[in-house]
């Protein structure tokens, strides 16, 4: 069983980070192989919308920008299941955050049943560091991407500094949970 953990924060001590940190205990407990990737720590431009708004994303399933994204693309195809976790910045994933599942939503949606998500299991953390406003709003962007994909929703979580003690524990629990279904 392989899980990919993505973290998109450019604070490594912070709410997203932790979660990431509970998202890996979770998948360690259940004896999984885990691939955690910081998002932050690739160069993953915005989509172009290359030529008339549908360049090789629509018909090829590849992005011919030439960054980190088709590295990170190919590398996670194999997984079983997915934790996306994100900070909440103005009720939206992270750019980064955005800039990949944007992407990654071109090349993934038009595939249909063969998309590389497609009724894979997938948790959706939305991390709010501040205000703990804009969890559900972005938790709502995350569930439409996750939808497009044809991926399977085994749950979406919010998660602010005033809940972070149980909620920690429930996105660990939740990864158990999602990769004892999968066993």
């Amino acid at each position: 069983m392989k899980i990919t953990v993505f973290t998109s924060s450019p604070n490594k001590d912070g709410l997203t980070a932790a979660c990431g940190a509970a998202a890996k205990e979770g998948a360690a407990a259940m004896g999984a192989e885990i691939l955690h990737i910081d998002l932050n720590a690739f160069n993953i431009e915005r989509c172009k919308a290359c030529g008339n708004g549908w360049g090789t994303c629509n018909k090829e399933h590849v992005c011919k920008t030439e960054d980190d994204f088709e590295q990170i693309h190919s590398i996670i195809a194999d997984s079983d299941a997915y934790v996306i976790i994100s900070p909440v910045y103005w009720g939206e994933m992270s750019e980064s955050s955005k800039a990949f599942f944007d992407r990654l939503r071109r090349c993934e949606a038009w595939k249909k049943e063969e998309s590389l998500l497609y009724k894979k299991p997938v948790i959706a953390v939305a991390a709010a560091g501040g205000s703990g406003n804009g969890t559900i709003s972005c938790l709502e962007s995350m569930e439409r991407l996750l939808k497009h994909m044809g991926a399977a929703i085994f749950d979406l979580i919010t998660i602010t500094q005033k809940s972070r003690a149980y909620k920690i524990t429930t996105i660990r629990e939740s990864v158990m949970e999602m990769l004892k279904c999968r066993i």
